[in-house]
């Protein structure tokens, strides 16, 4: 199993991509903390990792833009599992509404649970796992809109972008304690979340739903195929096993072709 012994923080872990990276870092031996805003389903999502993979899961309410929260969550999986190897930095919302229409406690809602998530996670992770002396891995869950730009989408695109340049600080400071930093770019994932965008994006752009989905979201990949939640999830377990450097401060796209680098 190639996360055997390993312990991961995942964030926004209750559904989702998150639930499904947490399930496919179980099923590799890693035991996982199951961190989200709803500790019901974070509680939820843990029982049913050990019943399907008897490993060892455990649910952390936390609210990632909440400093007590987050420093609380870290201290209490790395003291239960004897520190913490991965971070997936996977807490978002979406936000869908024109620049010029949107207020500014949108904005900063949005830039707050992406930005100032990560960076309260990654700080309180990397100081684990600089205490520990065994390094880790920090992922960053980015978007294709990382790279590309979307109408509607102000606040996100602006936050995925700057996930790059976290990631890139991270890596550069983490190396001399073994610590590397990455980004998993996705696609349109037909998750709650995208679920949710059809009906914004077609009221926003006078068009249909199925419009939505062809014409905008599915219009540039090469089978016109939404990315899936397993798509993303082999990918963390890849870039979370990666033993070296060499791959670090990067940026993986997983999209079906719509965004190539």
């Amino acid at each position: 199993m190639q996360l055997e012994g390993k312990v991961a923080l995942i964030t926004g872990a209750a559904s989702g991509i998150g639930l499904e990276i947490a399930r496919h870092f179980a099923r590799e031996g890693a035991k996982v903390g199951i961190a989200d805003l709803n500790l019901a389903a974070a509680q939820t999502a843990a029982e049913s990792i050990k019943h399907d993979y008897g490993g060892a899961a455990v649910a952390i309410g936390m609210d990632v833009t909440d400093e007590t929260q987050v420093e609380a969550g870290v201290e209490r999986l790395a003291e239960l599992y004897d520190g913490i190897d991965v971070l997936v930095s996977n807490a978002g919302i979406q936000i869908i509404d024109a620049l010029v229409d949107l207020s500014l406690g949108q904005w900063k809602k949005l830039l707050a649970i992406h930005l100032d998530g990560a960076f309260l996670t990654t700080r309180a992770t990397m100081r684990d796992m600089i205490r520990t002396g065994r390094g880790g891995t920090i992922l960053y869950m980015g978007s294709v809109h990382s790279h590309e730009a979307s109408p509607l989408k102000a606040p996100y695109v602006t936050a995925k972008h700057g996930l790059l340049g976290l990631a890139k600080v991270v890596a550069k400071e983490g190396a001399a304690h073994g610590i590397r930093a990455n980004v998993l770019c996705p696609g349109f994932v037909r998750t709650p979340l995208v679920d949710q965008q059809l009906p914004e994006q077609a009221k926003e752009l006078g068009i249909s739903e199925q419009d939505v989905i062809r014409t905008v979201m599915l219009k540039d990949t090469v089978d016109g195929e939404f990315t899936t939640t397993d798509d993303v999830a082999r990918v963390a377990v890849f870039l979370a096993a990666f033993p070296t450097a060499a791959l670090t401060g990067q940026s993986i796209t997983i999209s079906h072709g719509w965004h190539m680098q």
